[in-house]
């Protein structure tokens, strides 16, 4: 199977590319600078390179006299708009084999790319073993935790701030907005610590009823409390070797708030209905979707807890402050509902790619996880159209504030926002722009369980 190298900044238009390519049986790597394709081909060897003429860091010329210089044997496409046919016509007399101008016709495109290749030696090099075994396993990785590397400056932070955490023991506070991706944040870290061998415990704190608390968290023995029919291993335990990972850990009422903090700082605990106490090795990552700073100045959160769970801290970006990743997301959640749904939808039209790009995504990355699915399994086609997608898009969004508001019927108000977040209070309390406080002392007073 011959393997391709694609450099084209346009992610969309690249990735669409790269699947048609994939579907007619060549093994495609995608470089989105110049940069980013000295990188690859250092790392692996390819029988051609298609190459866009306008890269965001390097001119495409300079760029193919520099790899025809290095790497001789491997032929050059140049793709162009047809304005530019005739500089792409010079580019040939330096070296390129051939061109393909844009908008695409497909059957071109695999009658230049099959010309050029018969028109050049197949390559005996081998890629070097060690590298082609790194790179399955960081595939392998990659795609366990389901975590998509971006191009943007904020996904860039991320995964910087990742590597440099994922190696010690500290505990780590993710913060960021509903739908971000926090857990997958902290399964990366957790893959690529020394305990990735040992298990990574989820809890969505949010989730558990505060008289169950103690025995989600330490266990219980059978018959300690009414409704304990047998032993239960506790998240501490079951976790111990591995790591922890708390979700929305604003949630937690003030009593078990303290239960956790005497667990954190002893390394022990004692499961309920048992004297004997039980030590811990884990790491500790906690995640939240509010400032809980404020929490703590408000006194619905412990200070020494959150000093505790927040030695280093890091923002999970929304959707909005990833911008250029949109695509990368969505083509990512493509190929994901293609193999749940036994699909083979290539890619998106134009038009709903400028729908995307123009929608604000309120649910951030899970929305966009959701539409993108709901969508694979609706297209009929290759590609996914606007006919397919939700109605809110076209709609003018109705805003929070509007939706949620207190002046007119608090009670159900309150209910309407409990209904949205799925009972997620500290959710329901951001979208009633009012305290976490407030909310539990307004549910009291209307009775709302």
């Amino acid at each position: 199977m011959s393997k391709i190298l694609i450099i084209e900044d346009d992610i969309s238009f690249c990735k669409l590319l790269e699947k048609f390519l994939t579907k007619n049986n060549y093994a495609v790597s995608i470089a989105f600078s110049a940069t980013e394709a000295r990188l690859a081909i250092q790392n692996e060897t390819f029988d051609l390179i298609l190459t866009d003429l306008r890269l965001p860091d390097a001119d495409g010329i300079e760029l193919l006299a520099e790899f025809k210089s290095a790497y001789p044997h491997i032929p050059v496409v140049l793709m162009t708009g047809y304005s530019e046919v005739s500089t792409a016509v010079k580019a040939i007399k330096n070296g390129a084999s051939d061109y393909i101008s844009k908008p695409f016709n497909p059957d071109e495109v695999l009658v230049v790319i099959s010309n050029a290749l018969a028109m050049e030696p197949e390559t005996d090099v081998e890629v070097n073993p060690v590298q082609k075994s790194t790179k399955k396993a960081v595939k392998e990785s990659t795609t366990t935790v389901e975590y998509v590397q971006g191009i943007s400056a904020a996904s860039k932070k991320l995964s910087e701030h990742i590597k440099l955490v994922s190696p010690t023991d500290i505990s780590v506070l993710i913060i960021g907005e509903s739908g971000t991706g926090k857990e997958i944040i902290a399964q990366s870290i957790h893959h690529q610590s020394r305990r990735k061998e040992n298990n990574f415990i989820a809890v969505d704190c949010g989730a558990i009823p505060k008289e169950l608390a103690a025995s989600e968290f330490f266990g219980h023995l059978k018959g300690s409390f009414t409704g304990a029919i047998s032993d239960k291993i506790g998240y501490f335990e079951a976790a111990n070797g591995g790591t922890l990972f708390l979700d929305e850990i604003g949630n937690l009422s003030y009593e078990n708030q303290i239960q956790l903090l005497r667990a954190l700082q002893e390394r022990k605990i004692k499961p309920v209905g048992s004297n004997k106490e039980i030590e811990v090795d884990i790491r500790i990552i906690t995640a939240t979707n509010e400032d809980l700073r404020e929490a703590v100045k408000n006194g619905d959160f412990r200070e020494d807890l959150y000093h505790r769970i927040n030695e280093f801290s890091i923002h999970s970006p929304s959707l909005a402050e990833r911008e250029e990743d949109l695509i990368l997301f969505a083509e990512f959640f493509l190929e994901k509902a293609n193999m749940q749904l036994h699909k083979d939808v290539i890619g998106f039209s134009k038009e709903v790619v400028t729908i995307f790009q123009n929608y604000d995504w309120p649910g951030n990355l899970r929305e966009l996880q959701n539409c993108v699915k709901r969508a694979t399994l609706l297209t009929q086609g290759n590609f996914i159209e606007s006919a397919v997608l939700p109605v809110e898009f076209f709609n003018k969004r109705e805003s929070k504030t509007d939706s949620f508001s207190l002046s007119e019927n608090e009670k159900e108000a309150i209910e309407n926002a409990l209904i949205k977040t799925k009972n997620n209070k500290s959710e329901a309390a951001k979208l009633l722009k009012i305290t976490r406080k407030t909310l539990y002392n307004k549910l009291k007073l209307y009775d709302i369980q």
